[in-house]
């Protein structure tokens, strides 16, 4: 744990800072200001030719200080306060040094960000959830989150995902997590369905959680995917949060059959005019003893996402809104993340698992400290293997070397945690042999075209 004496002083002065800046943001140079003060708590944290990078892109008139100025428009500036506190000061610099120093300490991947399932149940069953695949009547108790949060912070750990099921099924619970721990950063995965003024509230008064609302794309295909009338209930409370001055973002699953719908203009446009900040974009995987291929993108298709997202981040003629791609993106972030390297997953059960998509373990909550599960076998074999692959658009242990997640659940033991019907990791793997196999050239020639110094291997996805 950080001296407190130090770490109430560095709060401190952030938070003066931050007033200041928040205060003058949008004038001239406002931005560049900004960049000023985050290189000097950021520190080593980021290479000094990226603030270069940033002040360059952050001049008058181009697409971030527009974006920003947007942010600040839109957003309670005491809400942006205490977002910037809990996921920026805390999680991103107080909480990344602590969890590198326990790498040092124990040997071991130590996470900067947890996810966790407050309950499995659900008030929806969409097709192709992860979390479809578990018990529908399990749960962590308060005491349980509680517990992930205190040990978590114990190691470092600041920043936390809430996932299920449907986390909002347990709002007031999550509540008082969040008011316990205001050191924390708490986003919340949803479906959008369950969030009321109550709730809005709630946020105004934490200013330490921030929502990402599932869509698939507009109304016919988020509905078909979703239920009917879901769209129209999503559509309902983003404008809610935008009358409550509160940010969101959405989170979208990719597939074969949505991919070019979800990343159009038309629908981009749609969600930054509804006020949406940021989206993440996950690939659709093929979890589950019952999941077929026929949703995941072709690569032809996966590089297409390669590209258009990119397209869209882009600093000249992008977008005013922040994307990041889950599968696409292991290029800024040296591979997969998962095991613990900057993220791990634990279940309504509390089992603790190296990833959402990875529904393998030998370690649970209720038996073990959150270090003791961090320390088992196979979140050991992800430390010492990370990366799984020299091309690093090829990240995943299971998606695109499946080899080697089959190999570290046979040595390590782990189980599947899956109680209704579990997937023999075997079973697992065999399904993207030919993905992978089909991936992979494509990987390298993306990956060849922008580091001339790589020399490409065929069928890494096998060794």
């Amino acid at each position: 744990m950080p001296n407190k004496i130090v770490h109430a002083a560095e709060r401190k002065a952030f938070e003066i800072a931050l007033d200041q800046v928040i205060k003058t943001a949008n004038k001239e140079d406002g931005y560049l200001k900004i960049i000023d003060v985050a290189s000097k708590f950021l520190g080593d944290t980021w290479r000094p030719e990226a603030f270069e990078n940033l002040k360059n892109n952050f001049k008058p008139g181009m697409k971030w200080p527009n974006f920003f100025d947007r942010v600040l428009r839109d957003v309670d500036p005491e809400v942006v306060k205490g977002l910037f506190l809990s996921f920026g000061f805390e999680t991103g610099y107080i909480g990344y040094h602590e969890t590198q120093k326990n790498v040092k300490k124990y040997g071991i991947n130590i996470p900067w960000v947890i996810l966790f399932d407050p309950t499995s149940a659900c008030n929806l069953h969409c097709t192709g959830c992860w979390a479809s695949e578990y018990s529908r009547t399990l749960n962590l108790s308060y005491e349980d989150m509680d517990k992930i949060v205190t040990e978590g912070k114990a190691l470092g750990t600041h920043g936390y995902v809430l996932t299920g099921g449907e986390p909002l099924i347990r709002k007031k619970d999550i509540v008082s997590l969040a008011k316990k721990h205001k050191d924390c950063g708490f986003m919340i995965f949803t479906n959008g369905t369950l969030v009321d003024q109550q709730f809005c509230d709630d946020m105004r008064e934490c200013k330490n959680i921030v929502l990402s609302m599932s869509v698939e794309g507009l109304d016919d295909a988020t509905d078909a995917r979703r239920g009917k009338g879901v769209f129209a209930k999503i559509m309902s409370t983003m404008d809610l949060l935008r009358k409550n001055k509160l940010p969101y973002g959405t989170s979208i699953c990719y597939t074969s059959a949505n991919y070019k719908a979800v990343t159009s203009d038309e629908f981009l446009d749609f969600l930054i005019d509804k006020g949406v900040l940021f989206s993440w974009y996950f690939h659709f995987m093929p979890v589950g003893n019952d999941a077929t291929m026929d949703l995941v993108p072709t690569p032809e298709q996966r590089e297409y996402m390669y590209h258009r997202i990119r397209e869209v981040r882009g600093y000249q003629g992008g977008k005013e809104i922040f994307l990041m791609d889950f599968q696409n993106d292991g290029e800024w972030v040296s591979g997969c993340i998962a095991g613990g390297k900057a993220y791990c997953h634990i279940n309504p059960r509390g089992d603790v698992e190296p990833c959402v998509f990875i529904h393998y373990s030998s370690a649970n909550i209720h038996d073990k400290s959150l270090l003791e599960c961090l320390q088992q076998p196979l979140f050991k074999a992800y430390h010492q293997q990370q990366p799984f692959n020299e091309n690093l658009l090829q990240p995943c242990p299971f998606l695109e070397n499946p080899n080697k997640l089959r190999a570290m659940v046979e040595e390590t033991g782990a189980k599947s945690t899956d109680m209704l019907d579990p997937e023999s990791v075997e079973h697992l793997t065999d399904k993207v042999e030919d993905y992978a196999k089909n991936w992979a050239p494509v990987a390298e020639k993306l990956w060849s075209s922008n580091h001339p110094d790589y020399k490409a291997h065929t069928s890494s996805h096998a060794e």
